[in-house]
């Protein structure tokens, strides 16, 4: 309603200053380019129902003033042309011509995420093809192991040490084959993805269980953002795998450094891989759960996976040969907030 109550005002005025032009002064000729822009303005920005009614409303006068007195009439009805109507057209198709680019836009970004969908789905059925795959498989495959863990865990003829460590063994593969079905799960469902990840202390005990040599610094029990300490226990079991496959025997330091804005994780070893066989676990010490850990840690993808979770915290992350050492070293922020989740 305002937006017409302004057009109607702009109307009068260019009507008005078409009155009586025999004697033009220059003020009233500069009025007409003042009252132009406005007019233009307000058909860009102002619109208001029924508007070329109203239009043609505000051109009544001019029309009648022509069919009563054709000199006075005509120059009023060409100043409210000149000086409104055409403005106020060329504002509205500037308006219409936007709008039309914004539904474009917006229709783009419809299809694009309609495309998106269907690759989504796409991809969930193949993740669904694949987890169907992988427990058909590898869970016969652990089955299997199991079982032959537990035939050798009864033969006569084993020692009680070689006995234990078929029991853990066998232990161990019950326990994949638990993981391996809860992810088979996560994956058929297509959930987020939260594969169970053990507190850093549990990682690195099973670590000397298996017979490795780890020693800690910097462990002070404080606890972290969940996301953040998640991260953190995968760096260490990851990184405790390629120790144990790689330089075997090889004593592993790790070290944590919490500021008030970021934890500091930093995981060393020897690269020599001729140091020498890890020992066999104790008996009772405990299972080895580095067996859990992804295989594709030894070519570089472990550690390309390690990367992109730290890059998710907007973190820092380094890993590469430093003389006869291979260092691992990521900063984290400690983003409360975006931790929790």
């Amino acid at each position: 309603m305002r937006n017409g109550a302004a057009l109607v005002l702009l109307a009068g005025a260019t009507q008005i200053n078409g009155l009586f032009l025999d004697d033009l002064p220059l003020w009233r000729q500069v009025l007409y380019l003042v009252l132009a822009v406005p007019a233009y303005l307000h058909g860009r920005r102002l619109p208001f129902p029924h508007e070329w009614t109203v239009l043609a409303v505000l051109a009544a006068p001019g029309v009648v003033l022509t069919l009563v007195d054709f000199s006075v009439g005509s120059g009023v009805l060409a100043s409210f042309v000149l000086a409104c109507a055409l403005p106020w057209s060329a504002g509205r198709f500037r308006r219409q011509q936007a709008e039309l680019l914004t539904a474009s836009a917006e229709r783009v970004t419809s299809l694009e995420q309609e495309q998106r969908l269907i690759t989504e789905r796409a991809e969930l059925r193949e993740r669904t093809r694949i987890a169907a795959d992988i427990h058909d498989s590898l869970g016969h495959d652990l089955a299997l192991i199991a079982l032959r863990a537990g035939a050798l865990e009864l033969a006569g003829d084993l020692s009680e040490r070689n006995r234990q460590a078929a029991a853990e063994l066998r232990a161990s593969a019950a326990t994949a084959t638990d993981r391996l079905r809860n992810t088979i799960g996560v994956l058929r469902r297509a959930g987020p993805t939260d594969p169970h990840i053990e507190h850093v202390t549990t990682v690195v005990d099973n670590a000397r269980s298996a017979g490795m040599t780890v020693t800690t610094q910097g462990f002070d029990g404080d606890p972290m953002p969940p996301l953040v300490e998640r991260t953190v226990s995968y760096i260490v079991r990851e990184s405790l795998t390629n120790a144990a496959r790689h330089a075997p025997g090889a004593e592993v330091v790790i070290r944590v450094r919490r500021t008030p804005t970021l934890v500091e994780v930093t995981i060393d070893n020897q690269r020599s891989a001729s140091i020498g066989a890890m020992p066999s676990p104790a008996p009772g010490t405990g299972h080895n759960h580095l067996s859990d850990s992804p295989p594709d840690a030894a070519t570089g993808v472990g550690l390309a996976g390690l990367r992109d979770r730290v890059h998710l915290l907007d973190g820092t992350f380094h890993a590469d040969a430093e003389n006869d050492r291979f260092v691992v070293r990521a900063q984290i922020p400690l983003d409360r907030n975006r931790g929790s989740r």
